[in-house]
Protein backbone atom coordinates (compact mmCIF):
# COMPACT_ATOMS: atom_id res chain seq x y z
CA UNK A 1 0.00 0.00 0.00
CA UNK A 2 1.15 3.61 -1.08
CA UNK A 3 2.20 5.86 1.83
CA UNK A 4 2.96 9.61 1.72
CA UNK A 5 4.67 11.38 4.25
CA UNK A 6 5.35 15.43 4.88
CA UNK A 7 8.48 17.27 4.92
CA UNK A 8 9.84 20.35 5.98
CA UNK A 9 13.13 21.81 4.79
CA UNK A 10 14.93 24.46 6.21
CA UNK A 11 15.95 27.55 3.98
CA UNK A 12 18.33 29.86 4.66
CA UNK A 13 16.88 33.07 6.29
CA UNK A 14 17.97 35.00 2.97
CA UNK A 15 15.02 34.21 1.36
CA UNK A 16 12.97 36.37 3.66
CA UNK A 17 14.34 39.12 1.52
CA UNK A 18 12.31 37.41 -1.82
CA UNK A 19 9.49 40.12 -2.16
CA UNK A 20 6.95 37.11 -3.06
CA UNK A 21 8.04 35.19 -0.17
CA UNK A 22 8.02 38.08 1.95
CA UNK A 23 3.91 38.83 0.90
CA UNK A 24 3.50 35.29 1.87
CA UNK A 25 4.34 35.26 5.53
CA UNK A 26 2.91 39.04 6.59
CA UNK A 27 3.74 37.85 10.49
CA UNK A 28 7.34 36.69 9.68
CA UNK A 29 9.38 37.50 12.87
CA UNK A 30 12.79 38.67 11.08
CA UNK A 31 15.55 36.11 12.87
CA UNK A 32 13.25 32.98 12.82
CA UNK A 33 12.93 30.18 10.55
CA UNK A 34 12.37 30.12 7.20
CA UNK A 35 11.19 26.94 6.08
CA UNK A 36 9.14 24.97 3.44
CA UNK A 37 6.64 22.52 3.85
CA UNK A 38 6.23 19.90 1.36
CA UNK A 39 3.99 16.51 0.70
CA UNK A 40 4.89 13.29 -1.52
CA UNK A 41 4.89 9.18 -1.44
CA UNK A 42 8.62 9.32 -1.81
CA UNK A 43 10.70 9.43 1.96
CA UNK A 44 11.79 13.10 2.80
CA UNK A 45 15.40 12.32 2.63
CA UNK A 46 14.88 11.32 -0.89
CA UNK A 47 12.63 14.11 -1.60
CA UNK A 48 14.78 16.88 -0.43
CA UNK A 49 17.49 15.30 -2.83
CA UNK A 50 15.39 15.27 -5.57
CA UNK A 51 14.53 19.27 -4.94
CA UNK A 52 18.44 20.09 -4.41
CA UNK A 53 18.95 18.06 -7.87
CA UNK A 54 16.31 20.53 -9.54
CA UNK A 55 13.72 17.43 -10.59
CA UNK A 56 9.67 17.96 -9.66
CA UNK A 57 11.57 21.28 -7.52
CA UNK A 58 10.49 24.02 -5.48
CA UNK A 59 12.64 27.15 -6.31
CA UNK A 60 12.79 28.16 -2.68
CA UNK A 61 14.19 24.57 -1.88
CA UNK A 62 16.28 24.16 -4.45
CA UNK A 63 17.79 27.32 -4.09
CA UNK A 64 17.72 28.03 -0.42
CA UNK A 65 17.39 24.72 1.06
CA UNK A 66 19.31 23.51 3.62
CA UNK A 67 18.65 20.62 5.47
CA UNK A 68 15.66 18.42 6.56
CA UNK A 69 13.68 19.53 9.95
CA UNK A 70 12.37 16.38 11.10
CA UNK A 71 11.52 17.92 14.45
CA UNK A 72 8.52 19.87 13.20
CA UNK A 73 7.27 16.66 10.34
CA UNK A 74 8.02 13.27 11.63
CA UNK A 75 5.27 12.76 14.39
CA UNK A 76 2.97 13.45 11.41
CA UNK A 77 4.45 10.12 8.90
CA UNK A 78 3.51 7.69 7.49
CA UNK A 79 0.14 9.68 6.13
CA UNK A 80 -2.15 7.02 4.71
CA UNK A 81 -3.72 8.62 1.31
CA UNK A 82 -2.49 11.55 -0.52
CA UNK A 83 -5.59 14.01 0.74
CA UNK A 84 -4.86 12.97 4.05
CA UNK A 85 -0.94 14.54 3.20
CA UNK A 86 -2.12 17.48 1.46
CA UNK A 87 -4.66 18.56 4.53
CA UNK A 88 -1.68 17.90 6.75
CA UNK A 89 0.82 19.87 4.11
CA UNK A 90 -1.21 23.05 4.85
CA UNK A 91 -2.01 22.52 8.67
CA UNK A 92 1.36 22.35 9.27
CA UNK A 93 2.35 25.44 7.37
CA UNK A 94 -0.42 27.31 8.67
CA UNK A 95 0.92 26.52 12.14
CA UNK A 96 4.32 27.14 11.44
CA UNK A 97 3.41 30.64 10.13
CA UNK A 98 1.65 31.41 12.67
CA UNK A 99 4.57 30.78 15.18
CA UNK A 100 6.28 33.49 13.08
CA UNK A 101 8.46 31.43 11.45
CA UNK A 102 8.32 32.27 7.13
CA UNK A 103 6.94 29.31 5.25
CA UNK A 104 6.21 28.13 1.80
CA UNK A 105 3.85 25.78 0.65
CA UNK A 106 1.57 24.63 -2.54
Amino acid sequence: MKKYFVYVIELDPIVANQRKFRAKNPKYIPGSSCVYVGQSSRKPSLRFEQHKEGYKSNKYAKVYGIKLRPDLYEQYNPIPTRKDAEEIEAMLGNTLRNRGYGVWYN
